[in-house]
């Protein structure tokens, strides 16, 4: 027996009966004895494995993410952290950033909890303003987890997904949006105003508490799970990519620290050499490679061609992006590139366009105070072949606020105004 308990594949299939007879409604507490009988030790890996291994049984992910608590509650008694051969992560490395920032989260939920011990503590009778604020503060500071993860869901994911690691990345990346939809509501309840301390203390207890308890169990699976296993898959170039892209989304509370080194980048994308003195051909004229760069940085809008096997291609690189894009995108299937609750948009629209039925679909929504318009095209040969999906976004705010008529020249690019 214990040749098979020392055994990779047995652990993981052992894990996985396990986990799906809690699905089945099996008790926590009786799965928990018989892992912790059966399955000794178990790393990051095996439990990614074993995730992905349900998933391609046909586990649909949202299943998996709404038992994910739960299955980290059970799987807590037998994880070990195994960290990958080698010297320790020099400062500034970018697993080493990510912990920091969960350190620092760690000390704004501790100081949000303080005030809400504070809070709960006083009679029936409006709360002090310093309380509030205080309170508003650490919420504010909390809010800048989204630059945390939208490095982990755009580049480090990116990265796993090449080495076929994508079950637990799609799980994950569903958990992140359940702590969003948790803050977001926290926030729209700190914005009230003339409340009693009775209904303050009713937000602690019921809105507060569950996002701060969110946030901490997104710490453990990233500190426990995610890292280790990246550490232990990605490559040297591929932490160097990271690293190197990072600024693009910023970081969360705290910057990174001096003394990591990444490797020379290496572009994955191949660009076709063309010469200085050439030109590309087009029916309507020619344009050499750079002017063609230039027209597309130009453009006000963002454009990303996905080809026609959903795989990112291309993205254009205006100085105001609505969407933030990394190169890291580029090749990954367009699927992974969204969260799971609108993957199944993202399908309908590409079956749509493959199959001829429509063209076009488009969206606008308000975001960050813009108004955005979002449109995607379905790209054709002469012939009528499907050749991918063409995105354009644009920020329609200020076209939308036009009014009357302007017939005198007035620059407004920060470059001066006509006389």
């Amino acid at each position: 027996m214990s040749e098979l308990i020392n055994n990779r594949a047995h652990r993981v299939h052992t894990m996985k009966e396990i986990i799906k007879h809690l699905h089945r409604g099996g008790s926590p507490d009786a799965v928990r004895a018989e892992l912790r009988e059966l399955v000794r030790a178990t790393d990051a890996s095996e439990i990614a494995a074993m995730e992905q291994d349900l998933m391609a049984e046909g586990m649909p992910v949202e299943e998996i993410q709404s038992m994910c608590d739960l299955h980290a509650s059970v799987l807590k008694d037998v994880l070990v952290q195994i960290e990958p051969a080698g010297p320790t992560l020099p400062p500034g490395h970018p697993v080493d950033t990510f912990r920091r920032e969960n350190d620092a989260l760690r000390g704004v939920i501790g100081r949000m909890r303080g005030v809400l011990r504070e809070i709960a503590a006083l009679p029936e009778a409006a709360i002090p303003e310093a309380e509030l604020s205080a309170w508003r503060l650490a919420y504010n500071d909390l809010m800048d987890v989204e630059k945390h993860y939208q490095r982990k869901e755009h580049l480090l994911f990116s990265c796993l997904e090449r080495h076929g690691i994508t079950g637990p990345s799609k799980v994950m990346w569903g958990k992140d949006d359940e702590v969003r939809g948790l803050l977001k509501a926290l926030g729209e309840a700190l914005g009230a105003e003339g409340a009693e301390a009775a209904e303050w203390q009713v937000v602690a207890q019921v809105v507060a508490e569950p996002a701060l308890a969110a946030l901490e169990d997104m710490i453990y699976k990233e500190e426990k799970i995610l890292f280790p296993m990246s550490l232990s898959t990605l490559t040297e170039d591929e932490w160097g990519e990271i690293w190197q892209q990072t600024p693009e989304y910023g970081w969360c509370l705290v910057e990174p620290q001096e003394g990591y080194q990444p490797p020379t980048p290496t572009d994955p994308a191949k660009v076709a050499a063309v010469a200085a003195n050439e030109s590309l051909l087009f029916p309507t004229g020619a344009l050499s490679l750079e002017q063609i760069r230039g027209l597309f940085s130009a453009l006000p809008l963002d454009l990303t061609f996905v080809d026609a096997e959903d795989r990112v291609r291309y993205f254009s690189e205006g100085p105001d992006r609505v969407f933030a894009r990394s190169k890291a995108i580029l090749g990954r299937k367009v699927q992974h590139c969204h969260p799971p609750k609108s993957v199944h948009v993202v399908e309908q629209i590409l079956d749509d366009f493959k199959s001829g039925r429509h063209d076009v679909a488009e969206f606008w929504i308000p975001l960050h105070g813009k108004f955005v318009h979002i449109r995607y095209f379905a790209m054709r040969d002469a012939a009528g072949r499907y050749l991918g999906t063409l995105e354009a976004t644009q920020d329609l705010t200020r076209l939308r606020a036009l009014e009357g008529e302007r017939r005198l020249l007035q620059y407004e690019d920060g470059k001066g105004k006509a006389a």
